[in-house]
């Protein structure tokens, strides 16, 4: 195989996500009770053999550099492999916040320079699947492409939120890309662009010195329609599971994908790597189910103690659910602590959420209501479906007994 540099774009924040993002880039949230968005394509580039990794941070990455660590998750530290956080720099010459994906890999050229890799593998670091890379790029080699963007199959209700192309028949595995348009208003097909492409080096050197005078600086939007004519685009086409997790929906959609007799994510079968001492994971104890608790349909970690019900729920490590307490279609990050009594349906709680004796959080089958990072909740609060409450408030700032749907929850409240 030709010498690979993967390219791991991991520092943007989206707003869809709301309370979950304000202090974390996406790619650090939490996710399947254990995880983080990166462990997926970083464990994917381990079972790869692909071990020279660059994590393109920018917002808010205290979080992602204490995830990362030195690497040692995912075997990745070593005389000639090692993951290098890249956040944006001030140099001899003027540079900037990281403008847009594409830009943010130009401002890290000499980074590419310095390993002289044959190819460059360019990949979202938010996004949950399991891939071999090294089938992508057979068929890059096999096309004899210049950059093979690889793309799955998505239903036509959603397709507006993608880029989206036409492949022709070339391979079954994919072919020649004939049309690409991002985020079209009227779908030209069903395969939308998972951000992952392998672009031969000189390629992509010469496209993002082209893209750094205009405006916008993203790969799906600007580098990707502007090379179609100028070299051999190919496009992959991905049959696996992928989880988009843009929007609070689609992510609540991807945790509960992996529950069921029959779930859509088979983590045993990926072997998805994560860092232990993140959290402390590691050091927690087992987890505790009491004589008054029940556990149905749902995954429980290290650390966790049930003494009420939890039905079709994920608890991370840490979470406590009281006596009497009901949690049900929800998701607890870490150290979550659920009072006696309360009732949660349809929830997200940030790491560190405190819930009242007697709160009720939530509604079953309503929009989803999301509580920030460490946020104290007091007994007797009654919040609505589709609050999001805004992370860390404190019980003094919660004067009232009742809030209604969809409200964003302030200490100005």
């Amino acid at each position: 195989m030709p010498k690979i540099l993967a390219m791991v774009l991991a520092g943007g924040r989206v707003d869809e996500l709301g309370v979950l993002t304000f202090l974390r880039p996406k790619s650090t949230v939490p996710f399947g009770g254990l995880y983080r968005f990166i462990d997926f394509p970083l464990s994917n580039l381990m079972q790869s053999g692909i071990e020279r990794v660059g994590i393109l941070s920018q917002y808010r990455s205290s979080s992602l550099i204490e995830h990362i660590g030195t690497g040692a998750s995912w075997d990745m530290t070593g005389r000639h492999r090692g993951i290098t956080i890249l956040p944006p720099f001030q140099g001899l010459h003027a540079s900037d916040w990281y403008k847009g994906t594409a830009d943010a890999v130009y401002q890290n050229l000499d980074f590419i320079h310095a390993h002289k890799p044959d190819l460059i593998l360019i990949l979202s670091g938010d996004h949950v699947y399991h891939m071999n890379y090294h089938r992508l790029i057979q068929f890059h080699l096999d096309m004899g492409a210049d950059v093979t963007a690889s793309f799955v199959e998505v239903s036509p209700s959603g397709s507006s939120r993608f880029g989206l192309a036409r492949i022709s028949d070339d391979d079954a595995r994919g072919g020649r890309l004939l049309e690409y348009l991002e985020k079209p208003a009227h779908p030209l097909s069903n395969w939308a662009s998972m951000t992952i492409y392998v672009f031969k080096t000189e390629v992509l050197e010469q496209a993002l010195k082209e893209n750094a005078g205009i405006n916008s600086h993203e790969f799906g939007r600007d580098i990707l329609p502007a090379i179609m004519d100028k070299y051999e685009v190919y496009g992959y086409k991905f049959y696996g599971y992928w989880g988009y997790s843009r929007t609070l929906e689609k992510y609540w959609t991807a945790n509960m994908d992996l529950l069921g007799e029959r779930p859509g994510i088979k983590l045993d079968d990926w072997q998805v790597r994560t860092n232990l001492d993140h959290e402390a994971v590691r050091d927690r104890g087992p987890a505790l189910i009491d004589t008054r608790g029940s556990i149905d349909n749902s995954r429980v970690y290290n650390g966790v103690r049930v003494r009420g019900r939890v039905d079709r729920s994920i608890l991370f490590p840490g979470a406590y659910v009281g006596v009497g307490a009901v949690v049900k279609d929800s998701i607890l990050f870490f150290d979550t602590q659920v009072g006696p009594g309360a009732k949660v349906e349809n929830t997200i709680t940030d790491l560190g959420v405190s819930i009242g004796k007697d709160s009720i959080i939530g509604n079953h089958n309503e929009a989803l209501t999301v509580i920030g990072l460490r946020t104290q909740i007091p007994q007797g609060i009654i919040i609505g479906p589709g609050c999001s409450v805004h992370p860390e408030l404190r019980a003094e700032n919660f004067i009232q007994k009742l809030y209604g749907q969809g409200n964003f929850i302030t200490s100005d409240n």
